[in-house]
């Protein structure tokens, strides 16, 4: 049996490696587009398949997981983040540009949730289902952070690294992001050993994973303390979103021009990251400061609406005052934003089985994109017809909204026993 320790390591190496691909392609993803052809109208289309094959699969892949297991079901993810990157790299038509957005999207369902199922699981195996949950899930989330801070940089300044008429300089970083999907998948089959389960028929997995998805529905939704969770996931969606969506177009304003701008934004996106690393390794110590789970999520929620406040309050400075104030606002969002986000992995795992851990995952996980969803559709046209300013301010007053969740939240029901855990990890 793998040690708590060993499992923590393990689990925060996979997190990187796991989030290292996507981040590695953000800079130049939409600039290689450009560059062979393609129309804003046309790079909106791949986009918008790459979060409709996603959001499509998100259930049933987290269903999936429940069903084969988590080790399997990474492995897939993985080779077929690859296969998808390598297509971006050498995509020359709008529709190789659509084959690797749902290969993209394929991949970023299959990854929602198995890895983090797999370490709570594995501790629950070793130390019981009482076990403290927030050390190793705040080391994972701090390393898909510094994962994130590190492959944007990597990736914006990889191709002002290429020797002329070696290769295109914007195909280098999705081909880096294809290793480093490699990596990912050697790391996983040798890292995560999982307990074999019963063998079972294609026919079998189709009909168990529609009844798990369908369990986790109920259970999500079922609940009070789940049902708060899941609409706190909404909240979360339309905050990230709000800053996602606005902070580029400010500070392309604040330096003059959109390619400064754009050098502007990967630093803060950068920083960002950093500061969500931050976070999720400070929250352990918020926690034991702020006396448990429930105190430390309002905090840190609290935290978060300030932030955006903050953004919508300053939105009127210029120069490097404001562009100061935007980064500040968005490092302390995101810091906030990981230490809540802890409390609330720790709250919901210890209210779900291993039965239905990845699914109950996936739905947080769906209910956010929701959440994103809404605020593009809802903050782009407010920010077009009243200015930021007012967006920032409806993001932050539905996230200030969220706090009531809090009032009276009911406690966790008591966890399922360890031995309970074990027999659902072997089959």
């Amino acid at each position: 049996m793998i040690t708590p320790e060993s499992a923590r390591r393990r689990f925060a190496l996979v997190s990187f490696l796991m989030w290292l691909p996507a981040a590695l392609m953000i800079p130049s993803m939409v600039l290689l587009m450009s560059e062979r052809g393609l129309g804003l109208a046309e790079v909106g289309l791949v986009m918008t398949v790459y979060s409709v094959v996603t959001l499509s699969l998100e259930l049933p892949t987290g269903g999936l997981s429940d069903v084969i297991g988590r080790r399997n079901v990474l492995i897939a993810s993985a080779a077929i983040m690859a296969v998808g990157l390598l297509t971006l790299a050498f995509a020359t038509t709008i529709w190789l540009f659509v084959l690797s957005a749902a290969l993209k999207g394929v991949a970023r369902a299959l990854s929602s949730g198995p890895a983090e199922a797999w370490y709570v699981d594995t501790l629950h195996a070793a130390r019981g289902s009482s076990a403290d949950l927030k050390p190793g899930l705040s080391l994972g989330a701090s390393m898909g952070s510094l994962s994130l801070g590190l492959g944007v940089l990597v990736g914006g300044f990889a191709p002002l690294a290429v020797p002329g008429g070696t290769i295109e300089p914007l195909a280098v970083p999705p081909l880096l992001a294809a290793v480093a999907a490699v990596g990912q998948l050697v790391v996983t089959v040798f890292a995560m050993p999982e307990p074999p389960h019963g063998r079972r028929g294609l026919g079998g997995v189709l009909r168990e994973v529609p009844l798990t998805i369908v369990s986790g529905v109920r259970l999500a939704f079922g609940g009070s303390l789940l049902r708060r969770l899941t609409l706190f996931a909404v909240a979360d969606g339309i905050a990230l979103v709000s800053v996602e969506l606005l902070t580029p177009g400010r500070l392309a304003s604040l330096a003059g021009g959109t390619e400064l701008g754009a050098t502007a934004y990967a630093l803060v996106a950068a920083l960002g990251f950093f500061g969500s690393s931050a976070g999720s390794a400070l929250a352990p110590w918020a926690a034991r400061v702020l006396g448990g789970g429930r105190r430390g999520a309002v905090a840190s929620v609290a935290v978060v609406a300030l932030a955006i406040a903050a953004l919508s309050a300053t939105a009127g400075l210029a120069g490097a005052a404001g562009m100061v104030s935007a980064a500040g606002a968005y490092v302390v969002m995101f810091a906030g934003l990981a230490v809540a986000g802890l409390f609330f992995q720790e709250m919901t795992h210890n209210a779900v089985t291993s039965a239905q851990r990845t699914t109950v995952t996936s739905i947080s996980s769906l209910a956010l994109q929701a959440g994103g969803g809404l605020a593009n559709l809802l903050l782009g046209a407010m920010a077009a017809a009243y200015g930021v300013s007012v967006a920032w301010a409806l993001s932050a007053g539905v996230v200030t909204l969220s706090l009531l969740l809090f009032v009276r939240m009911p406690k966790p029901p008591a966890p399922a026993t360890a031995e309970q855990d074990s027999v659902r990890m072997v089959g």
